[in-house]
């Protein structure tokens, strides 16, 4: 089975241009909750939560998040919950609301995506590894953390791997 670093070296490598992953800190989370919205319904309210296949999905993904590492995946689990909670929101709104609202994140997300990659000049990486899609999420996690200082050993392997970027060789020589 891939490792985190082994994910993470493989993602970035289709991500080293700055203004790609500049693009990514705002299509990706926007997609990640279009995406849970979306799947918020159909759903039931039992206990104070709300049930729905965006559970079932966020469950799936934070468990597979924390199999890779438990810092990174204890953070995407709470990410993971605000999406669900948003979308909850949502999902007990109006049709048009709800489906206005995953709809819309979910191609203003992927038009944002596809501008970062024409800068990359390079397709997304799911296009050749469906896990990419997955991995994005941690992806720009990790790149946030890499960005304040933090695992700067999981940063090394994946710089190693995928080479680094315009960004990581200007705050190198500072």
């Amino acid at each position: 089975m891939k490792t985190l670093t082994d994910h993470l070296a493989q993602y970035a490598a289709y991500h080293r241009d700055p203004r790609n992953i500049a693009t990514h800190f705002i299509g990706i989370p926007m997609i990640l909750l279009a995406v849970t919205i979306l799947l918020a319904r159909p759903g039931l309210s039992l206990a104070g939560l709300w049930l729905s296949p965006a559970s079932l999905a966020a469950l799936a993904a934070g468990l597979f998040y924390l199999r890779l590492d438990l810092r990174f995946g204890l953070f995407m689990g709470a990410l993971l919950g605000l999406c669900l909670w948003a979308a909850a929101a949502l999902a007990q709104q109006s049709t048009g609301v709800w489906l206005g609202a995953g709809l819309g994140l979910f191609v203003i997300g992927w038009v944002i995506q596809f501008v970062g990659h024409y800068y990359e000049g390079r397709k997304p990486a799911f296009v050749d590894d469906i896990m990419g899609l997955i991995i994005g999420p941690l992806f720009v996690v990790a790149e946030a953390a890499f960005l304040l200082g933090l695992r700067r050993e999981v940063e090394q392997v994946v710089v190693e791997r995928a080479g680094p970027t315009a960004l990581r060789e200007q705050r190198v020589r500072a």
